[in-house]
This record gives structure tokens, sequence and C-alpha cells, in this order.
């Protein structure tokens, strides 16, 4: 039962990745169909992104109420129906309502199952769990292609991985049996600790540096992601179509180094890999940085920029429960998650106002002031909570 529940968790970890790549995958084509600007695609996402955060910050009561699988099962089911949803619209108006469950659904279920595998399995799951998210990221725009390719339109992209998200959605709900009895090792646990609240979680030492930290990697990763291709074409001057595929390189470098942490993250520890991670990060974006001409340090410090991201946001959902005690661990996640959502849809955009007033050579700058930050944060927060976990 263990190992099957697992093999679920590993299947909900792709759903969750699905979804995260369609619209960009689609947009092209979709905004031509729904009659409005290219950059009308901000509004989905920034509504995506607002339920995604409202969901985070109460997915520990609806946690404690219904349980992580419930929760995980009725968030997938939302996001299912909102694909669906996407599938069969013809308005933007109407695009931008089914944004609505699609984000809540996604929040919840983030904060749910990063939390419930924080508890309950070893550090190496947390990795690969986050490299399958991954994988769930890469296989969408192939679904999305295959639609295109065929004739068949956007909206069948949409209602493939609808079709996708449903049927995980049954295998779900038919495994909730193996998470109540998991989750009634910890009930009692969860029934004498009370609900900690957002103010009362703030006052807990070392949690506002946390949230710093992940704000800062989550800015970091977006921004890295969102600007490599623009700043490749008008900074180094690399062709458009070789700068799209070299800025694969940092979503590979996360993929690929999510795998390979999972073989050494149990004898190294969160604190370690954090740690190692960020240094790896730091040395990407100097490579990015370094004012010579040869384009290969720029392409190779976008992958080992994703090499240092790789360990660091499992790491730290992994370490949360070990740091600031387990009976906390779902409401502090939770919140991670939202500071998370922050950092990923504010900073890339306000770099990108930077870029176009001052200049896109500040992109490797702006990158370093958050590794930087993270640095700071991540290593004060070490000196606080004490030895903790490795």
């Amino acid at each position: 039962m263990f190992s099957l529940l697992l093999a679920i968790i590993y299947l909900a970890f792709i759903s969750l990745g699905l979804p995260d790549s369609l619209l960009g995958s689609a947009w092209p084509v979709m905004h031509l169909e729904l009659g409005v600007p290219v950059s009308y695609a901000g509004i989905v996402t920034m509504i995506i992104s607002g339920g995604t955060i409202v969901s985070s910050l109460f997915s520990d009561a609806l946690t404690r109420k219904f349980g992580a699988g419930l929760v995980t099962a009725v968030s997938v089911l939302m996001t299912a129906a909102a694909l669906l949803g996407f599938s069969f619209t013809g308005a933007f108006p109407l695009l931008c309502l089914w944004a609505v469950p699609y984000g809540l659904g996604a929040g919840a279920v983030d904060a749910a199952l990063n939390n419930y595998v924080a508890l309950h399995y070893a550090s190496r799951h947390m990795s690969w769990l986050h490299c399958f998210w991954g994988v769930g990221a890469a296989v969408s725009p192939y679904i999305m292609s295959w639609a295109l390719s065929g004739a068949m339109g956007w909206q069948q992209g949409y209602r493939t991985v609808s079709v996708i998200q449903f049927a995980l959605t049954a295998v779900l709900f038919l495994s909730l049996p193996m998470w109540k009895r998991k989750d009634a090792e910890k009930a009692e646990e969860r029934a004498a600790a009370p609900r900690l609240t957002l103010p009362q979680a703030m006052k807990i030492r070392g949690v506002p540096l946390l949230l710093i930290t992940f704000f800062s990697y989550s800015a970091a990763e977006g921004t890295t992601g969102l600007w490599a291709s623009s700043y490749l074409v008008q900074f180094h001057g690399v062709d458009p179509e070789l700068a799209a595929s070299f800025a694969s390189l940092f979503f590979l470098g996360i993929t690929f180094g999510r795998f390979l942490c999972g073989f050494f993250a149990d004898k190294l520890g969160d604190r370690i890999l954090i740690r190692a991670g960020v240094l790896i990060a730091l040395a990407g974006g100097v490579l990015i940085a370094l004012p010579v001409g040869i384009h290969g340090l720029a392409l190779a410090g976008l992958l080992v920029i994703g090499l240092g991201c790789a360990p660091i946001y499992p790491s730290i959902i992994h370490f949360t429960p070990f740091r600031f005690g387990k009976e906390n661990s779902q409401a502090i996640i939770g919140i991670q998650m939202a500071c998370a959502y922050v950092g990923s849809t504010f900073m890339p955009p306000i770099f990108g106002l930077l870029a176009n007033h001052v200049s896109i050579g500040l992109y490797p700058a702006y990158l370093l002031l958050f590794v930087l930050l993270m640095l700071v944060t991540s290593e004060r927060l070490n000196r606080i909570c004490g030895a903790g976990q490795a």
C-alpha cells in the first residue's frame, strides 16, 4: 500500500506540471481566435496566480478538515474541469472565469502534496517528485503541438490534458482509503496542535527569513526562464531560433539536476543541498555576467543556474517540518507556496520594465541580486534554527 500510494503521488506531481506550460504553448493561436492582444496572456496568468496564492494560504485549514488525499483529489478535479472549460471557451471573459478554479485547484494541491511528502517520505522522493513535475511541464507543449499540427485546434490540446486530469482524479478518489490510513498515524498530533494563523506563523523565529528565501528563489527561477531567450538575442546577438533552444538548457538543468539529487539527497541532507544549490546558481549567474564576447559562457551559465536551482525548492520544503515542527508545517508550507507565486508572478514582469526602460543587459545583475539575497537569508536561517536535519 505504501509503495502504491507513492506511485500515485508521483502521478499527481506529473499532473501538477501538465497544465503549467499549456497557455504559453497555445497562446500564439489562442489570442488570434479570441480576438485579443497577445499581452492579454498576462491577465489570465495573473488570475491563475491570484487563485493559487489564496488557496495556498487556506491549505492548512482545508487539509486539517478534509485530509491531504481529499484536498488533492478535489483540487485536481477543479483543474481538470477548468481545462475542459478552457477547451469550450470562445470568448476571453469566459477564459478569465475558468482561470479562477484553475488557480484555486493548483494552489491547494501544490501545498497539500508538498507537505504530505515532506512529512511522510525521504528527501530523495521530494527531489524526484519535483523532477516528475518537470516531466509534466515538458510533455504538455508536445500535446499542444500535436493538436495544433493536426489541425484539431488548441481546444483539443486542452481537452486532451483535461481527460488525463480527470483520469487521475478517478485514481485519486479510489486511493483515498490509503491516504486516510497514512493520515491516521498523525491524527492525534494534528488534533492536539491548534491551527496556525498567518500572523502567528510570521511571529515564529526564522519564518520571515524562510519566506524571503523562497520568494527570492521563485523570483530568480521565473526571471531566468522567462527572459533567457530575449537576453541572448538582444544582448549577445544570438540567432532567435538558437536562443530559444539554448534557453531550454535552464529547464533541462533543473529537471536533470533534481533527478541526480535524488540519489544522494538522504546522505547529504537538505541543509547542504540548499547551500550547494545556491552557490552553484551564484556561479551560473557570474558566468552569464562576465563581460566577454563569448556566447558559450552565457549559455553554460543558464545550464549551471538550472543545476543550482534543482535542489533548492524541494529541499526547502522537505526541511520545513524539521525546522518548524510537523504540527506547523502545513500552514508554513502554504504560506511558502503563496510567497513563491508572488515571486514568480511579479518579479519577472518588473524586470521586463527595467529591460524596456533601461537595458536588458541588467539581466545577470537582476538574477544575482535574488541569488545573493537567497544566500544571505538561507545562511542566517541556518544559524537561527540550529542544526535541525543534516
